[in-house]
């Protein structure tokens, strides 16, 4: 009796480490072409945002625990922030992903539904994703050169190549959202390519898709927000207001261009396409009469405030330099997106034109000007 009672005990024991070892979930990997021996992983935790460090063996093989109570994304961060893929965990769930630093955009995760569905998009359209993935790493090591090869011409053709790219992986989103209505995996891919569009009408008419709870989830209700902020400051609204603060501490404010056209430009002082926005103003600027167009052009780098480079550009028009950078008012109020970014008003005070090209604004306003002219002839 006693020796079975002593075994009863030995079982239970070994039934509790066994089981206290399985508690909690786990991700485990493998990731080629990892520069760094660790990984960041990231994940809000009741308002707070955790971050861990992941060690990572010679072969890119990593493990580690999570410790969640609800489907919780968990933000992966390859070669220092470089890239970044995402995993959803739920509660001890266990996870596998696998992939490579370059293509950032086809690690491969698995182990529950919304995984394993985004798992099975990025197979289909393995491409395009591949594709696009090779001329991002280009266009990167594009930027970190400033020679004569890096011509404007070159970058204007990969930016092209880009956006054909980007296009046709979003019409393929598109599709599997409207297939897949219901799936969590369509809402994760609404956010991955419908937020950062100039094209408001794509992101509500994708929202317009979903079904049953993932229409109720915290995510949806962030994006529809978000899609009526992008509606407040698309082509045909009205320009947000706004209030700047010029190099001497005079105040502008949007009603002051009212009657005119306005080009508002938004650049940083680094950066190659930001010094060649700059000189295309400065040419448009020069055709055009300044009784009519007004020019502002808004810096917005927060690490080089105050920024040393304006004094370099001699820039003839209003120059601003915002000290909020990128959480300044009006980069957040005409949803700036990224640098050198140009929006054209109209004299009645309406987005013509967002992010139009620095030399593409002198022929828009001359064909505007006289679409209006032959208005008021008939």
């Amino acid at each position: 009796m006693t020796k079975y009672f002593l075994g009863m005990i030995a079982c239970f024991m070994l039934w509790s480490l066994v089981s206290c070892r399985e508690k909690g979930g786990w991700i485990k990997g493998e990731i080629a072409n990892l520069e760094a021996p660790y990984l960041l992983a990231a994940h809000l935790a009741e308002d707070t945002l955790e971050v861990d460090t992941i060690h990572v063996d010679k072969k890119g093989r990593f493990s580690f625990r999570t410790q969640v109570d609800t489907l919780t994304a968990f933000s992966i961060y390859l070669n220092d922030y470089e890239a970044s893929t995402v995993v959803f965990a739920d509660r001890d769930q266990k996870l596998t992903v696998k992939g490579d630093a370059m293509y950032p955009d086809l690690i491969r995760i698995n182990g529950n539904e919304v995984n394993d569905d985004l798992t099975a998009f990025k197979i289909n359209y393995e491409e395009l994703l591949k594709k696009r993935g090779q001329l991002l790493v280009k266009i990167r090591g594009d930027n970190g050169m400033d020679t004569t090869l890096n011509t404007s011409t070159n970058r204007q053709e990969e930016m092209g190549k880009l956006n054909v790219l980007n296009h046709e992986i979003t019409v393929g989103a598109e599709e599997y959202i409207m297939e897949n209505p219901s799936k969590l995996s369509s809402l994760i891919l609404i956010s991955n390519f419908f937020t950062n569009s100039d094209n408001p009408s794509a992101l509500e008419r994708v929202l317009g898709y979903l079904e049953g709870d993932v229409k109720r989830t915290e995510l949806a209700a962030r994006l529809t927000s978000y899609s009526e902020k992008l509606n407040r400051s698309a082509e045909g609204a009205t320009a947000p207001y706004f209030q700047l603060e010029d190099e001497e501490g005079n105040a502008i404010r949007s009603y002051d261009f009212s009657g005119k056209y306005l080009v508002l430009s938004f650049i940083s002082s680094a950066g190659v396409e930001s010094r060649e926005t700059v000189a295309l103003l400065k040419q448009a600027y020069e055709e055009l009469d300044e009784d009519s167009v007004q020019f502002i052009t808004v810096y917005i780098d927060t690490n080089n405030y105050p920024v040393e480079y304006v004094e370099g550009d001699s820039i003839p028009w209003t120059v601003v330099t915002e000290e909020r950078g990128w959480g300044a008012d009006i980069v957040n109020n005409f949803n700036v997106q990224y640098v050198p970014f140009n929006v054209l008003i109209s004299p009645d005070r309406t987005i013509q034109v967002r992010n139009i090209a620095a030399q593409g604004i002198v022929d828009e306003i001359k064909k505007r000007t006289e679409e209006e002219t032959i208005a008021d002839i008939g």
